[in-house]
């Protein structure tokens, strides 16, 4: 039987920072610079505090968001060995359910629907790996919790942490070597 993964979409599959970080310039025309938000949860790292709240409550946001680089050909190099899951909390805002499912089969059609979860609260999903951005979802993972480098969670380190997709890989790749 494969071990199973969850996956984390915003931050993780989908670069939600890049995407405020548009949407914020095509809105007021200032581009905010990524280290802005380093350290700070999303709507403080930008001028405008109210911005990702309207943005995050916009129809279409979701269903816009660009890829992580390297999520396309990682998470199928993860299926080969995984029973990959995609974990996402889909429930807050009333498009995104649906935008976040339409988003995966155009950008991940080769996940079966029965490999998505959307739910409100993580801490129901049993996965042997949880990749994910926030601590609030790895910090009650029952398998080894995985953090996906962003800018709200870089002062963090009591998880395993990765920086990108290649890092990923490798770090999957370490644990399934015999000791």
């Amino acid at each position: 039987m494969k071990k199973t993964i969850g996956i984390d979409m915003d931050g993780v599959l989908a670069d939600i920072e890049m995407h405020f970080i548009n949407w914020y310039e095509r809105e007021h025309g200032v581009e905010v610079d990524r280290s802005a938000m380093l350290g700070v949860l999303e709507p403080d790292g930008f001028p405008d505090k109210t911005a990702v709240g309207r943005y995050v409550h916009t129809p279409g946001f979701f269903r816009t968001i660009p890829v992580m680089p390297g999520a396309v050909e990682a998470v199928k190099k993860l299926m080969e060995n995984y029973e990959v899951y995609i974990v996402s909390a889909a429930m807050e805002f009333p498009q995104c359910l649906s935008e976040k499912r339409e988003w995966l089969q155009e950008h991940f059609p080769f996940i079966s629907w029965r490999n998505m979860i959307f739910c409100g609260d993580k801490r129901v999903v049993v996965t042997d790996y949880l990749i994910d951005d926030h601590c609030k979802n790895l910090d009650f993972c029952k398998g080894k919790a995985i953090m996906y480098t962003a800018a709200h969670n870089v002062n963090h380190s009591h998880h395993q942490r990765v920086d990108n997709w290649n890092d990923v890989l490798a770090f999957l790749a370490a644990e399934e070597v015999p000791a």
